[in-house]
């Protein structure tokens, strides 16, 4: 008797399916439409003005990414109004495929060595006091991307010597090595956010691990010392609860985390994980007086908050910027 075919499973790397799960099993079942019209407190204006256009065509002129545009984050008006933006080096696709994530996945081509000197010559270029630069997961390289993140900051710290450098990495896969040589290089702020609740960790976040990017955090607490502000941030609107958010809080804490961020997850299509509820901003609220009850130095929290959100009020600055975009976006004093 001839033996039975093997019968193999589709395995689908869609973010709404992951490998092929149902995503209802853990978000369950009542959650948002795509189409159904978002609580009042999510309008924003439309992005546009004189300043938002100069930058515009700065980074264009430049080839550069921005994690404003490729992740479409629903501040990109007002951020680049004030003139400040998030850097995104390494290419604008990630080798992983979390659920939430806007950015292209797939295979990376990108290999800049010219990259990090692009990127400081714009910040030098906007004047900016505070610049924040983060990146795609590039597990495809022996180091992760680690050399050409040192390299950045190594060029902001020469071009733009009275900047403080926001870097928010990936997990590097959990070595040490790669983000030794990231903070060997001294950022101002370390940030590697856990993004949900370990629950959700399944759907939102395969091919990461909720205490590989703890690990993370408190290896770069301890390398860095106590001149180095350690940050991390989360998202709610995937049926977490307020518990959960709060246990979560505390194992950063742990971890040695000062500067936490909370916002809304939005869905970007209908291709990638649906939204179950959204949050109330007084939820937002009392998340932020629990955050500092457990001794976090600054909470960024509310629906419209991402990580990178006036990133420059998180820590103490010591001058404003010098440029003309930055010094527009002052206000008066600064």
């Amino acid at each position: 008797m001839a033996d039975e075919p093997t019968i193999r499973s589709h395995q689908t790397r869609s973010r709404s399916n992951p490998g092929g799960m149902d995503v209802s099993a853990v978000l369950g079942t009542d959650v948002q439409p795509i189409r159904a019209r978002k609580p009042p407190w999510f309008k924003v204006p439309p992005p546009g003005g004189e300043r938002y256009r100069e930058l515009a065509a700065m980074i264009k002129e430049e080839n550069l990414n921005t994690v404003c545009q490729e992740a479409a984050c629903p501040n990109v008006g007002e951020c680049w109004e004030r003139g400040t933006a998030t850097f995104m080096i390494l290419g604008d696709t990630c080798t992983r495929r979390c659920g939430f994530c806007n950015v292209n996945s797939g295979k990376p081509t990108w290999n800049d060595p010219l990259e990090p000197a692009r990127v400081a010559r714009s910040i030098a270029r906007m004047g900016l006091r505070h610049a924040v630069i983060t990146s795609v997961d590039r597990d495809d390289l022996p180091d992760y991307g680690a050399g050409i993140w040192a390299a950045t900051i190594r060029q902001c710290r020469s071009q733009a010597p009275g900047c403080k450098v926001e870097v928010l990495t990936p997990d590097f896969r959990g070595e040490e090595m790669p983000l030794a040589k990231v903070l060997a290089e001294r950022p101002d702020v370390f940030n590697h956010n856990v993004e949900v609740v370990p629950r959700l960790y399944s759907v939102a976040r395969r091919g990461s691990r909720w205490e590989r990017s703890l690990r993370v955090l408190r290896n770069a607490r301890a390398i860095g010392g106590e001149a180095l502000v350690t940050k991390s941030g989360l998202m709610v609107g995937l049926g977490e609860t307020q518990d959960e958010m709060l246990a979560a809080f505390s194992d950063l804490r742990e971890a040695g985390v000062q500067v936490l961020t909370v916002g809304q997850y939005l869905r970007p299509t209908e291709n990638h994980l649906p939204v179950v509820r959204y949050w109330h901003p007084d939820e937002f609220k009392e998340l932020e007086l629990a955050a500092y009850e457990m001794g976090f130095s600054h909470i960024a929290a509310g629906p419209l908050v991402r990580s990178s959100y006036h990133a420059d009020e998180h820590v103490p600055q010591e001058r404003p910027g010098v440029g003309p975009l930055s010094a527009a976006a002052a206000p008066a004093g600064a």
